[in-house]
């Protein structure tokens, strides 16, 4: 885990602590609007472009009034992003305390395939976890914030497009998850919350969708529940929404939590 300095960002009342958790799929800073920009704009998944970093500043902007974060299609420090670390320049431009990223798949010095998530609160321990795929590089992480049985688990998934991967991955997860008490699912799942993959994960955990329909993808026109955040029945969600800005081919979402009394996040 990569630490920066800044101000821890909570708040508690009587009834527990509540967070703000984000998921965002960012496409490497490539502002996406039609569906023709994926043959246009193509070239920049590999080349620099001047328009990235202002893109990742206004994602900055965007991710920078939450407490947990949960970032897909990043890159750890390529020839397209300049050679720099995307999770932690937007954790620098966010004003996040601790960062944390994994590097999926690399492709040479071209392309460094990862995913990161940023805290406001110093977790107890981070796990990373390979995924079963038939191409290999998907992974999970997995934040702890405090200790033993009364601890919040955070999961930062990526998952393949293919509806067997998925099975075989969220098969995976629904293992780790059963063993914590509360926890927090985010990340770009790939697929809606009535595949069968997701239903098998619904009926191995105690992991539920909070609202029926969160249309994510593509950001022009959203109509496809591809993103997520999935919470534990023990977690109280106060807020849920798609947010309506976008500076990628995936609109981000949004929650607030409250977290019971008991568990202890730092």
């Amino acid at each position: 885990m990569n630490q920066q300095t800044a101000a821890v960002h909570t708040d508690t009342d009587k009834c527990g602590t509540r967070l703000r958790l984000l998921s965002y799929n960012i496409q490497v800073g490539i502002e996406t609007k039609r569906a023709h920009h994926y043959f246009l704009h193509g070239w920049k998944h590999f080349i620099p472009h001047s328009r990235r970093f202002h893109n990742l500043d206004l994602v900055a902007e965007q991710v920078q009034g939450y407490d947990i974060v949960g970032l897909q299609e990043v890159d750890a420090g390529s020839l397209r992003s300049n050679f720099i670390n995307l999770t932690e320049y937007i954790a620098d431009k966010a004003g996040f305390p601790f960062w944390h990223h994994r590097v999926n798949r690399r492709l040479g010095n071209i392309a460094q395939h990862s995913s990161g998530m940023l805290f406001r609160i110093k977790p107890s321990e981070i796990t990373v976890h390979k995924l079963p795929a038939l191409i290999p590089g998907r992974g999970v992480c997995m934040a702890r914030f405090g200790h033993k049985d009364e601890s919040l688990v955070v999961f930062n998934i990526h998952l393949s497009l293919s509806r067997r991967a998925r099975g075989k991955q969220l098969g995976f997860i629904a293992e780790l998850a059963q063993e914590y008490a509360h926890v927090v699912l985010m990340g770009d799942l790939n697929t809606s919350p009535n595949s069968p993959e997701m239903k098998h994960l619904f009926r191995t955990t105690r992991l539920i969708e909070p609202l029926d329909a969160f249309h994510t993808f593509p950001s022009w026109q959203p109509r496809l529940h591809l993103d997520h955040i999935l919470v534990s029945s023990e977690l109280k969600v106060r807020d849920a929404r798609v947010l309506s800005h976008s500076f990628s081919d995936h609109m981000p979402i949004a929650m607030e939590i409250e977290v019971p009394n008991g568990v202890k996040l730092t």
